[in-house]
């Protein structure tokens, strides 16, 4: 146990994590580095350049040094098993580091030297600090022309209260400070602690589905051993299976005889069942198991909810297949059956944000092949009716009449902005338009700023943390927490097709921001419906009241085109036949939304 050691790789997005972690790879010869970012396997992971999935890898590091450990003793020279988890830097998938964290005793902390501390850093190391981990402060990138290293060693110094010489300034790119970061990883993070005698306690903290050998689980042992062939049953689920193969994670998985306590690995059980696996279960044996689950596992809550649906309805059960097999390999995605009027059977999914259902949607047409379409995007309110009932609301039809309704409340997020001093008005405007409210401010340094916003979180799921980027140039960064629930002004507002409500394309808003939204929501749908035989009229309405109406003209064949000469009447009898055959095409005609109007309600700027 002396000589491992585990720890993950933390860091705001983009600021270098997977390129520096190609380094380590490199530095201790796990593998032949042939391309960038060899951990980030997925298509697009490569193609956005961000990771999406903690990586788990084995290294093994021969330590010369002859230094000594945390506590002082001396380490003796010789091979270190390095267990590193790579994870995500975007603020959506910060379950992924959660998990990642509860599986580790230590963390790198990279920063980059040209953009120095940023709000995900600030949010991760809150997260690593909360689980007692050890932090190795690294300063990444200091060969780019524009870096400064001695002013963000500055910004880490105030950040830690850490030492100047406990920060190693590195380069993911050249290699640069590679050997020192191991050196450290060695010295400075501790060594798993734990009782290779005592009965089995091992953590679940991923899992993945294979189409051969079902469900692998990725786990970390606390306590005792576990050898191939052994009976081991999950404790929450109380399902027993047998271990057929267990082993490490390098690039591929390597079957080994045992793993003892601190070992990081895979179990293979021939489980088909996705349910049977949870993230963050204990596994355990059957004949000697341990008294309790391993405790400090968070639950995910989502925080942005929308309808996913097969295009073609003969397909609900095999997306039902697919998601259950997306959710053991992301376990912040969370479902549930609905139906609509407009859309048929389909599901009500969570997700941690709006970049996290774009990745879900993408991951659904590449892996599995599905074609869905996509309700506009809200969140949960808490419904109060005058009844005393309280009622939790994802979707604006699950809403109770308006006459019976008490008050709603919407919830509100503690919002933290980093940013250049010189965007601070532009911002803040932004910020109070979303209506907003500054808790306070706080120079982190020189030129940089920290807002912090109390804010609806329904202002921010649509277009946000775009339109942040865009006024900021791209410099502001973003992080939050839910906070509170608070009662609000919000009204539903419908989507009438011919007097027929659309259920997909209905919202929640606030009263004030209604009737504009409305209006834009019937322009922008008059654009993307295609003309039919006959007038289609688009209303927005709050209850019974009509706020905004469009009309998208009826397509018309000249009938008068052959009467030439005679009577008027002639000209009038085909003009009333043809009025006749519109009426009740109208009647009987209905309207097809197309895909793109589901999707303009997030893109109406």
């Amino acid at each position: 146990m002396k000589h491992i050691r585990n720890f993950c790789i933390i860091a705001h997005i983009d600021h270098g994590k997977s390129t520096l972690a190609d380094r380590l790879l490199e530095a201790t010869q796990t593998i032949q580095v042939t391309e960038g970012q060899m951990l980030d396997d997925m298509d697009l992971e490569r193609e956005r350049g961000i990771t999406i999935k903690s990586h788990a890898i084995q290294m093994e590091y021969d330590y010369r040094k002859g230094g000594r450990d945390v506590n002082g003793e001396e380490l003796s020279d010789g091979k270190y098993i390095l267990n590193l988890i790579d994870t995500p830097g975007h603020v959506d998938f910060s379950y992924e580091v959660s998990r990642s964290i509860a599986a580790c005793e230590g963390a790198l902390l990279v920063v980059d030297a040209t953009q120095g501390v940023q709000a995900q850093t600030i949010s991760n190391l809150y997260m690593a600090i909360d689980h007692n981990l050890e932090i190795i402060p690294v300063i990444n990138k200091i060969d780019m022309p524009s870096a400064m290293p001695d002013e963000v060693e500055d910004e880490i110094v105030d950040l830690l209260g850490c030492d100047p010489s406990d920060i190693i300034r590195a380069s993911g790119k050249t290699g640069e400070g590679v050997d020192q970061i191991l050196d450290a990883v060695v010295e400075r993070i501790p060594h798993p602690e734990g009782d290779p005698k005592a009965p089995l306690q091992a953590l679940i903290f991923d899992s993945v589905f294979n189409s051969f050998r079902g469900i692998i689980a990725y786990f970390k042992i606390i306590n005792g051993t576990i050898r191939q062939g052994d009976m081991v049953k999950f404790f929450n689920t109380g399902m027993e299976y047998d271990a057929d193969e267990i082993g490490v994670l390098k690039m591929d998985m390597i079957p080994r005889k045992e793993l003892q306590t601190g070992d990081v690995g895979y179990i293979i059980s021939g489980i088909k069942n996705s349910r049977e696996v949870k993230v963050g279960d204990t596994i355990t044996h059957v004949k000697t198991p341990c008294d309790k689950a391993i405790e400090g596992f968070q639950e995910v809550k989502p925080m942005v909810f929308a309808g996913v649906y097969p295009i073609d309805p003969t397909e609900y059960e095999n997306l039902r297949a697919s998601l259950e097999k997306l959710q053991l390999n992301d376990a912040s995605l969370t479902f549930t059956p609905e139906s609509s009027v407009a859309l048929g059977f389909g599901f009500r999914c969570g997700f941690l944000g709006l970049l996290h259902m774009e990745i879900i949607q993408e991951r659904l047409d590449r892996e599995f092949d599905m074609d869905v379409i996509t309700t506009v995007p809200n969140v949960s309110y808490m419904c109060y009716t005058k009844q005393g009932e309280e009622k939790e609301v994802h979707n604006p039809s699950g809403l109770p009449d308006q006459t019976m309704i008490e008050r709603i409340e919407e919830p509100y997020i503690r919002a933290s902005i980093i940013t250049a001093a010189d965007y601070i008005g532009a911002i803040m405007t932004l910020c109070l338009d979303k209506r907003g409210e500054l808790i306070d401010q706080q120079y982190v340094s020189g030129n940089r700023v920290e807002l912090h916003f109390m804010l609806p979180l329904g202002e921010i799921v649509i277009d946000f943390y775009d339109k942040l980027k865009s006024i900021s140039k791209g410099y502001a960064s973003f992080d939050y927490h839910i906070d509170s629930f608070r009662p609000s002004k919000l009204v539903k507002l419908d989507i009438l097709l011919n007097g027929e409500p659309v259920d997909a394309l209905s919202t929640l808003t606030h009263q004030d921001n209604a009737v504009t939204f409305g209006r834009r929501m019937c322009e922008k749908l008059k654009e993307l419906i295609p003309r039919q035989q006959f007038d289609i009229a688009i209303q927005a309405a709050i209850g019974a009241k009509i706020i905004a109406r469009e009309t998208v003209k009826q397509v018309r064949k000249d009938v008068t085109a052959k009467c030439y000469g005679g009577d008027v009447s002639r000209k009038r009898k085909l003009l009333e036949k043809q009025k006749r055959g519109k009426k009740r095409m109208k009647q009987i005609g209905n309207v097809e939304v197309p895909q793109k109007a589901f999707l303009a309600v997030l893109k109406l700027d």
